[in-house]
This record gives structure tokens, sequence and C-alpha cells, in this order.
């Protein structure tokens, strides 16, 4: 059975700039912590998989300090895990608030994918809550109910490793032939050809300099028959037939090329 495999940030809708950088800027204020990412400084984080390894990257002694915490491991993975916490709650009141839509194709594909009786998948390093909340107002409900979510902590190493790809292969028996990959980012193409599987990149607001070149497609977005990607393809295979979108049948000619 083909199956159809969403990375969540950047990809069903770009969540980096207007959703996760204030909710890490805002849980960092609301702890009393000297830590402000400007939009080069977080364009770096964001290629470090998963937000408490992001947060740890710049946990120094002098930021545990400013936290009230000493120099203990144990003592200070439990503070970055309360701030992991809040900075999802934050995060997710965003996402409520209508702040950030699906990006174009993403409804579209996910319904007709669903509709012609594909497996389809959703394999993030984000937190669970995040990505749900992400998946629901991109697919709207009926596709959501039908969408497997793997997120968060469920494996031991985050993309660029392949272990969350490997998971969802793992758990649905699916074939990596017949898998399509929806990425928006290096590692996550990394972490997707390590596991076997093929990538479509639809290019975010802070991914446009990473490495694609393991990509099959490389794509500034899904588009919609009314909603055209601008700028035209940057990598895309002859067998995709329409100019401005990506239809189902296009993925269905990278599993079968």
């Amino acid at each position: 059975m083909p199956a159809l495999i969403f990375d969540c940030d950047g990809v069903l809708a770009d969540t980096e700039r207007d959703g996760h950088l204030p909710a890490f800027n805002l849980t960092f204020a609301e702890f009393g912590l000297p830590i402000s990412w400007d939009d080069a400084t977080y364009a770096q984080k964001l290629r470090i998989g998963g937000g408490k390894e992001r947060i740890a990257s710049v946990f120094t002694p002098e930021v545990a300090a400013d936290a009230g915490v000493g120099a203990d491991a144990e003592e200070q993975g439990a503070l970055i895990k309360r701030l992991h916490a809040r900075k999802t709650e934050l995060f997710t009141e965003r996402v409520e608030a209508g702040l950030l839509p699906g990006r174009p194709g993403i409804h579209r594909i996910i319904a007709e994918a669903l509709d012609a009786g594909w497996t389809v998948a959703v394999a993030s390093t984000s937190a669970e809550p995040s990505v749900r909340a992400v998946l629901r107002h991109a697919a709207g409900d009926d596709s959501y109910e039908q969408c497997h979510v793997f997120a968060g902590d469920i494996v031991a190493h985050k993309k660029p490793a392949p272990d969350i790809y490997l998971k969802v292969l793992d758990d649905l028996g699916l074939e990596p032939s017949e898998c399509v990959v929806v990425e928006d980012s290096g590692i996550g193409v990394e972490a997707a050809v390590g596991a076997g599987l093929t990538v479509l990149v639809t290019v975010s607001s802070y991914t446009a300099d990473d490495d694609f070149s393991r990509a099959t497609v490389v794509l500034p977005s899904l588009g919609d028959p009314g909603r055209p990607f601008a700028g035209g393809p940057l990598r895309k295979p002859p067998t995709f037939a329409e100019p401005g979108y990506v239809s189902l049948s296009d993925i269905a000619h990278l599993i079968h090329h």
C-alpha cells in the first residue's frame, strides 16, 4: 500500500518564524533567563533536531545559575523539560489562534491520499501536542482523524538520524519503496534517505540554503490549482504534469519511478 509521510514544522505549516521562535523567547522571558534568539541565531538552532536539544545547546553554567539550578545534570535536565513543556503550551496557543495556516497543497493532498486508500503519517521531532495541533489545523478534522502521528521523544536519536522514519516503517508495516516523504530541511532529508525513503522537499522560510542534493524533488511548495507555487520548480522530474502544483498522481510516479 502506498504511503505519504510528512514532516511537521515547515511542511504542514511554516511554523518556525511565527510559532516556535516567539514561543521559545517568551518561555525564556517567563523563566527569567537571559536568552533571546534573533532570526539568524534561530536559523542555526534549527540544525539541531528537537526543542529540548535546542534549549540544552545554550544551557551554560551562567544560564543555570540565573535559573536557580546548580551544575547537577539531572536538575538541569528537569528544568529543560519544564521550559520545553511551557514552550509547547505557548506554541500550541498560537496554532489554536489561527496564526499558522497550513501550507499550500497540504489540505488537498492529504485528503486525496486518504480517499485513495493511502497510508498518511506525520513524523516529527517536535512535541506531540504541537504536531497534533498543527496537523489538525492544516489538514482539517476529518483527515486529521485518519493520519498516524509519530512525534517527540519516541526514538533514541532525532533527525538527522533515521530513527523516526524507521519507526514509522516498522510500526505501520510499510515498505520503503512504497513511501514518499515530504520534508523541508537538510537534516530531514538526511533522516529520510537514511531510512531508504524517497524525498520530496518543499522549501520553507529557514531552509533555502540547506543541502537537498539527496532529495528526488525540490519545490517551493506543493501548490494548489488556485494557489500555484511561485518562482517555478527548483528540481522537478518530467513526470510531474501540472505547472504550478503537485498532484497525487505526481507523487505516485515517484513511488513507481
